[in-house]
């Protein structure tokens, strides 16, 4: 059997391009080195991973979020209402707003006049879910859908031609149209497919450890920055620490009870004493990214394609925006309705996304140093952040509130996540973009649009209706990843319309 696409890796973001790639009715298979997905490092404390706004939608437009954010309750409570009523419960909501290098900013300094194309919905904010739910929602979602996933099958190696890549792993074989590496940063997908990788190297190995201690009151609460590097404590015995050794430490040796009290008392400048080690891994803050994310059929998404630390936690939240973007583009090339050029824009949109949470993982490093230069500069970015720009900006950053793809277009819109629009009749936009069609919602009902539209008939889902709030828009054309192609206003441009139809979703009917 050849299969439509293969996916290196049953993580998180391989097994959400999996769910992307069956909407569209293709043949999917995900290999998974791991026997067992489960792991306590993916669970509270530990395993607490915050969503941004981007992911929060994507969950919702594909009607996941329910199962991710609160598996509990009522899905008309999870697929509504605002970010707040969505992660109060069985998922926490961060206390504050967010932060940048641990200096916290508050939801009550955020202007959020300033975004002027948001309306409410439950992606008003960003949350917290448990990594471990992420993927059991995932894992079951994909399997419902008939995704086929063998796990303690690692991708080992492969080869392609200009039709197809064949794929070994655990003594089998097996053949797929294109290959998709998922399989995080020490990716064999990427290394094997011989793709360049540029960045910088680790400043720091960091620990995230759960102990025992004989003399807990030894050590602060909280984020405390001392001469020899950093250590956060979130309740008692939970603590994570970086040492700025050059990542000296990270996977090249067992991590003992004694080592990570030598290292603790080192970087808390206390003789604190630990009695017990229930739970430690290691991490650093090297900085890597792909120069390319497609070789031939061969491409990669997630940490396979950037790797950084986990720092604000952007790296997940990296790894879905790569797989909304990546599955519609993929599964339109292997059907024959793609564009010129449409698989391609996944690189080119993409990997400035990438480059970016990069350097916004470097620039909080450089705020951490144990360096007197360093405490100098956190003192201007806490007084920065301390005020109603300075908050709003950070906010728009860490949430992903003023995420945009360079398209073009006239109207500012264009490469901005669609606005959450409700319709007359109470419908949400969010809740028409199910089905991974492309989006023509047209709010006078023209019949010169509608005819436009049916031409895309099957690519694109036409919806005739008026909405609460226009936002001094007339029209609209959204991506099947909810991203907005073209906008109107009054007597919109056939023309224009056409166009960006035209570029998204190929070729129109006659």
């Amino acid at each position: 059997m050849i299969y439509d696409v293969v996916i290196a890796g049953a993580g998180p973001v391989g097994l959400f391009l999996a769910c992307e790639l069956r909407l569209a009715g293709l043949s999917v298979l995900v290999l998974e080195q791991a026997d067992n997905p489960r792991s306590p490092l993916k669970r509270i404390p530990f395993g607490m991973r915050g969503l941004s706004v981007p992911t929060i939608e994507a969950f919702y437009r594909r009607g996941l979020l329910r199962d991710i954010a609160m598996p509990q309750r009522p899905k008309a409570d999870a697929d509504s209402g605002n970010a707040s009523k969505v992660g109060q419960g069985a998922q926490q909501l961060r206390r504050q707003a967010g932060h940048f290098a641990g200096i916290p900013f508050d939801y009550d300094k955020i202007d959020t006049s300033k975004w002027q194309y948001r309306l409410p919905s439950p992606a008003d904010t960003n949350m917290a879910a448990e990594m471990e739910n992420i993927e059991s929602a995932l894992t079951a979602r994909a399997s419902a859908m008939g995704v086929e996933i063998r796990r303690g099958l690692g991708v080992g190696d492969f080869d392609q031609s200009d039709e197809e890549v064949t794929i070994r792993a655990g003594g089998e074989t097996f053949r797929g149209r294109w290959l998709v590496g998922c399989d995080g940063g020490r990716s064999t997908v990427r290394k094997t497919g011989g793709f360049e990788v540029i960045g910088t190297d680790p400043e720091f190995t960091g620990y995230s450890v759960q102990v025992e201690m004989a003399d807990p009151e030894k050590l602060g609460s909280g984020r405390i920055y001392t001469p020899t590097g950093m250590y956060f404590q979130s309740q008692p015995g939970t603590i994570a620490m970086v040492e700025f050794d050059g990542g000296a430490f990270h996977r090249s040796q067992p991590i003992t009870l004694e080592h990570i009290q030598v290292v603790l008392r080192r970087i808390s400048c206390t003789d604190v004493t630990l009695t017990g080690l229930h739970l430690a891994t290691t991490w650093t803050d090297r900085a890597y990214q792909a120069t390319a994310y497609r070789k031939g059929r061969v491409l990669l998404a997630g940490d396979a394609a950037h790797i950084h630390s986990p720092l604000g936690g952007q790296g997940l939240n990296l790894g879905f925006g790569d797989a909304m973007n990546l599955g519609w583009k993929l599964a339109a090339s292997i059907r024959g309705e793609a564009p010129v050029g449409l698989l391609d824009s996944y690189s080119s949109e993409r990997h400035p996304v990438g480059a970016q949470v990069l350097d916004w993982s470097r620039a909080q490093v450089a705020l951490m140093r144990p360096s007197g230069h360093s405490r100098a500069l956190e003192a201007i970015i806490r007084d920065v952040i301390d005020t109603r720009d300075g908050a709003t900006y950070f906010a728009e950053r860490v949430w992903g509130v003023s995420f945009r793809y360079d398209l073009g277009g006239s109207h500012p819109l264009v490469g901005r996540s669609a606005p959450d629009f409700e319709l007359v009749d109470g419908t949400k936009l969010g809740e028409l973009l199910g089905n991974g069609k492309g989006l023509f919602l047209d709010f006078d009902g023209s019949t010169p649009l509608q005819a436009l539209a049916s031409r895309w008939n099957g690519r694109i889902t036409y919806v005739a209706n008026d909405v609460k709030d226009r936002l001094g828009l007339s029209a609209l054309l959204v991506r099947p990843d909810g991203v907005v192609a073209w906008a109107g206003v009054a007597n919109p441009s056939q023309e224009e319309a056409a166009r960006a139809a035209s570029r998204w979703f190929g070729e129109a009917e006659s």
